[in-house]
């Protein structure tokens, strides 16, 4: 017989069960480029500068490269890399002993908790071409609070609890490309949103439960971007895809086409950002910033074009919006940024000392704009109209690259590299 305390007990864990992820979400950093991707976080005391002796908090070696970003859930973080094959461009070894790993880290230690290892199962392209310059670990985990999800290209997208077991693998095609796997997954309700058009020119729903297929778009290629989802004025959503030529506009329930826009790029990486009421993605060269109303049907390249600012864009990095501009950086180290009511270049200036190379994605923060270079260290920046360049942070013992967007959790900035995990923040002196 089961008493009435032991209900009342019952009772209380449930409701804290229920309850946990919903009081640490708003601390979470859950996918690429934080909560909606929108690379922004409210978080306040964020440091400006930072160096192997100042301000930072901790960090954690990592068993191989990658350039996917850390997210965090509650006091876990969690972070893709790779090992075995392909850490030198002359001797990369064999492709045979190429193994990825999803490592789940102590928040406020860095320690490591857990590691998930899945050596390649599927074709995989030769460490040639871009690779060499971001590798096979790129696409960024995200995680619903109660799984973490993870796509390793041709090896499958897999799912596992947050105490590292497996829950479900899925195939999401078995094609390779010379520059890789590089969009990150996205979760919408129910469904995991896989941009595949590396690995089987298709973008891919799955149940996020099972793993099994829901809906799939074929067709769509030239791809290494990750999708947004708007929600439209008048109710309805929209899932923005961004492909080669063209800005997409999809049912996020079907799949189903909606409306397209053309942007005359010969490929996509960059993401979209969807911010007001309107969506925001680069163009071809020379670059471009469009900004278009969702809501359209059909070719709306005419008709849904709010403004283009010409001149600003990148091939590789993603623009963010904060405090009523849009900012930009181009793998060269130039930044624009943008009215984005009008779509006014309010400047354009380049980034001191020059050189520095960007592939990853600029965000924003506690009235800065923080900006990694592959290697030449984090560029900060003032926010709004008047450029102001505040430092440029490097770790002397840390000549490795730098390719990964940053997260930000609870104050504090994770940077990762090739070889390291960084949590940055403000220390008393």
């Amino acid at each position: 017989m089961i008493s009435a305390r032991n209900v009342w007990l019952a009772a209380i864990a449930t409701l804290a069960t229920v309850v946990w992820p919903a009081a640490n979400r708003a601390a979470d950093w859950p996918r690429f480029r934080g909560p909606g991707g929108t690379a922004t976080s409210e978080d306040r005391g964020l440091p400006t500068t930072w160096s192997d002796a100042e301000n930072l908090v901790w960090k954690a070696e990592l068993p191989g490269a990658g350039a996917s970003s850390p997210i965090v859930i509650g006091d876990r973080i969690f972070v893709t890399c790779y090992s075995g094959y392909g850490l030198d461009a002359e001797h990369p070894g064999e492709l045979a002993r190429l193994e990825r790993h999803l490592l789940c880290l102590d928040r406020d230690t860095g320690e490591t908790i857990w590691s998930y290892d899945a050596p390649a199962a599927g074709r995989e392209s030769n460490y040639v071409d871009f690779l060499q310059r971001h590798g096979y670990a790129t696409s960024t985990p995200t995680s619903d609070g109660e799984r973490v999800y993870v796509f390793f290209g041709t090896s499958g997208v897999r799912a596992l609890d947050l105490d590292g077991k497996p829950v479900w693998q899925a195939d999401v095609g078995a094609l390779s490309h010379n520059w890789g796997t590089g969009g990150s997954l996205v979760l919408d309700g129910d469904l995991l949103l896989v941009n595949a058009a590396v690995e089987s020119d298709s973008f891919i729903a799955l149940d996020k439960r099972s793993g099994a297929e829901v809906w799939r778009v074929k067709r769509l290629i030239s791809s290494w971007s990750t999708p947004v989802v708007v929600e439209l004025p008048g109710g309805g959503r929209e899932l923005i895809v961004s492909i080669k030529s063209r800005l997409l506009g999809l049912d996020p329930a079907t799949g189903e086409k909606l409306w397209s826009c053309q942007t005359k790029q010969a490929f996509a990486s960059p993401s979209p950002i969807v911010r007001g009421g309107l969506i925001y993605a680069f163009g071809g060269k020379p670059n471009v910033l469009l900004a278009v109303r969702p809501g359209g049907r059909g070719d709306v390249t005419e008709s849904h074009v709010a403004w283009r600012a010409e001149g600003v864009g990148s091939g590789i990095t993603s623009p963010v919006f904060y405090q009523d501009h849009i900012y930009t950086i181009d793998e060269r180290g130039i930044v624009g940024c943008i009215r984005a009511e009008t779509g006014e270049v309010v400047y354009r200036e380049r980034l001191s000392p020059s050189g520095a190379t960007f592939y990853a994605s600029p965000i924003a923060a506690d009235g800065k704009l923080f900006a990694v270079s592959r290697e030449h260290g984090t560029f900060v920046l003032a926010a709004g109209p008047r450029f102001e360049q505040l430092a440029v942070n490097q770790f002397a013992s840390d000549a490795s690259v730098f390719n990964a967007t940053p997260a930000v959790t609870q104050g504090r900035l994770l940077l990762r590299s090739d070889r390291t995990l960084y949590c940055i923040g403000e220390r008393k002196r």
